[in-house]
């Protein structure tokens, strides 16, 4: 979704940091706050090669819209571009990005911080981690092995 405030995707193509920033550039606004996800080398105390991220595409990009929209709805005056990437991904590529604007930075964080928090709580994309001990999930337990 675009509208002249929100920017939301899912996609497989690198993100460009630079273009996000500039989706949510306003006159009016002095505050501008950016979070990257970037893929780590360890996770859990091992050594990660590189990540695999699966979404349901097309529910993910609609739970993204409408977080934003959530967000705009909820706090006014802010501009928000969240864009996250799936399919194999590098040690060092930037997962997903979070930008957010207002005319003051205590909001630009505060919904930036928001938006982050919702994705990962409420967005369908999982995450697999892989290493030189093979790959494993991350994040869910399949109920048919636990007791």
């Amino acid at each position: 979704m675009e509208t002249p405030y929100i920017v939301a995707r899912v996609q497989t193509a690198p993100i460009s940091v630079a273009e996000a920033e500039a989706s949510v550039a306003d006159p009016s606004h002095g505050g501008v706050a950016c979070f990257l996800g970037v893929v780590r080398d360890t996770s859990h105390g091992k050594r990660v090669t590189k990540l695999e991220y699966q979404a349901y595409e097309s529910m993910a990009q609609k739970e993204i819209e409408r977080i934003c929209q959530e967000i705009v709805t909820e706090m006014g005056q802010v501009r928000l571009c969240a864009i996250h990437r799936f399919g194999m991904l590098a040690v060092g590529e930037v997962a997903v990005v979070c930008v957010a604007s207002s005319p003051h930075r205590d909001e630009a964080f505060r919904a930036c911080r928001l938006l982050i928090d919702r994705i990962k709580e409420r967005v369908p994309i999982w995450k697999r981690e892989y290493g030189p001990d093979g790959s494993a999930w991350q994040g869910w337990e399949d109920a048919r092995c636990t007791h």
